[in-house]
């Protein structure tokens, strides 16, 4: 009997932690740039030295879906949108480098350029900094250009390239505060190829109505593995009973 009691309980465990992941995937279904993670379950059996009598049922660390979100137009000078494939570079908190798809950027007090977040975008040379300015463009390549303050219409300065990469997505992993990072840690190249437009933004890649739907499954199926389990005790306290009479 315990072994009716203890694969309804791993099933309900990994119920449970599949669960947390789709709910992560709702909560983030308006973040711009933001890419679903997935659960995948697969069985892991349990040899004994006498008789291989189990199998339980595991998901495996979660997978990042790397599919393409919706393009949002919102006509902002720094708002951009990656076309196909890559990522923009940004600096993490720790100070590494980190990936992101989010385009809805700003220049703070002191002329560094961030995301939402507030994670500083790194171009070639490292932070890009804006100096005060009249006028800003992004390029298709990620060029900035600006007009300085008190300049002539036509004069226009080039000041940084935001750094795009393409990275091998088979390589990349979402760390615990959400940032995609490179498997081995190392920065990767800039790729000319990349390109972005501007005053559009890329929408979540999550799929409301599906994940919705499996919130309502993972439900149901944790509330069938808690009934196997109050039945797995119902008949151990049966036999108990009987042995007792016995």
């Amino acid at each position: 009997m315990d072994r009716f009691l203890y694969l309804a309980m791993s099933g309900a465990k990994e119920n449970l932690y599949a669960q947390a992941i789709n709910n992560h995937n709702l909560a983030n279904a308006n973040t711009h740039g933001f890419r679903q993670a997935l659960g995948d379950a697969y069985t892991v059996p349990v040899r004994g030295p006498v008789y291989d009598s189990r199998d339980y049922v595991q998901v495996r660390n979660e997978a990042i879906d790397f599919s393409f979100g919706a393009e949002q137009s919102t006509g902002r000078d720094l708002d951009i949108a990656i076309q196909g494939e890559g990522f923009i570079a940004v600096q993490a908190p720790d100070g590494s480098e980190a990936y992101t798809r989010s385009g809805n950027l700003h220049v703070d007090v002191l002329g560094v350029l961030r995301t939402e977040r507030g994670l500083v975008v790194l171009g070639g040379g490292g932070p890009i900094t804006v100096p005060p300015n009249e006028n800003l463009l992004i390029g298709t390549d990620g060029t900035i250009t600006i007009r300085p303050g008190g300049s002539g219409a036509n004069t226009l300065t080039t000041i940084e390239r935001i750094r795009l990469v393409n990275p091998d997505v088979k390589t990349l992993v979402r760390t615990e505060n959400g940032l995609i990072r490179a498997g081995d840690g190392q920065a990767q190249p800039a790729d000319a190829n990349v390109r972005v437009v501007t005053g559009m933004l890329e929408t979540s890649n999550v799929n409301t109505v599906a994940a919705l739907t499996q919130m309502i499954e993972l439900s149901r199926h944790f509330e069938m593995q808690i009934k196997m389990m109050e039945s797995a005790n119902n008949v151990e306290q049966t036999h108990n009973r009987l042995l007792g009479i016995g």
